[in-house]
């Protein structure tokens, strides 16, 4: 966690949203600009596809001593030696991974204060606050929390947290003055035109908050 807290920059992947180019491609790039947290986040990739490219990302992973979440399947993070699954409020519960994964980096989704609650007593490693801005990766009917909301949960916060919904380069600063540290991202990166430069940026923004590299 110590790794994952020191990261900054939360890559999440998307193969719809890479504007034509793979999942292995976006995570090379990011990886070259930075990068060294990556959340495997592929809803609509036929499971044997998943756990194929999940394979590979993880073998590229540690090869730069980088950490690698998987979305929603505890099975394939612990398939494949991954250092964290992702958990929404719909996936398997986070009490049940934590006793068959106690040394997994455990997240989980949150959307309101109660959740937030619910997930921490429940063993999570790191919560996730979100969606903050209207985004694509998310069908969404609620509320968006935006900073207020995310001030409110920050506060909630007993364990560390990140970021993520409609986030873009414009939006780091308040975010961080917010109180957010690790910032996790989709089409930021993924879709842009030079995902490399893309992350290399967006870190360059979260590292020089408080001339340091900033912690959760």
């Amino acid at each position: 966690m110590a790794r994952f807290c020191r990261a900054g920059l939360y890559l999440v992947t998307s193969q719809e949203l890479s504007r034509g180019r793979s999942t292995l491609d976006i995570i090379k790039a990011a990886l070259a600009g930075g990068v060294r947290l990556i959340q495997l986040r592929e809803k609509n990739m036929p499971l044997p596809d998943f756990v194929r490219l999940a394979e590979q990302v993880r073998r590229l992973t540690a090869e730069t001593d980088d950490l690698l979440i998987i979305n929603d399947r505890l099975d394939v993070a612990m398939g494949i030696g991954a250092d964290g699954v992702h958990l929404g409020q719909t996936d398997f519960p986070v009490a049940m991974a934590r006793k068959l994964a106690p040394d997994l980096i455990i997240g989980a989704s949150t959307h309101n204060a109660a959740e937030v609650e619910v997930a921490q007593t429940a063993g999570a490693s790191y919560i996730n606050i979100g969606p903050l801005f209207p985004t694509q990766t998310k069908s969404w009917s609620g509320e968006f929390l935006g900073l207020e909301g995310l001030r409110i949960l920050a506060k909630a916060a007993r364990v560390p947290f990140t970021v993520m919904g409609g986030i873009k380069r414009e939006h780091i600063p308040d975010l961080l003055q917010a109180g957010a540290r690790t910032i996790a991202v989709v089409t930021a990166v993924t879709a842009a035109a030079n995902p490399e430069a893309a992350a290399r940026e967006m870190l360059s923004l979260i590292q020089g908050h408080d001339g340091q590299r900033t912690l959760v």
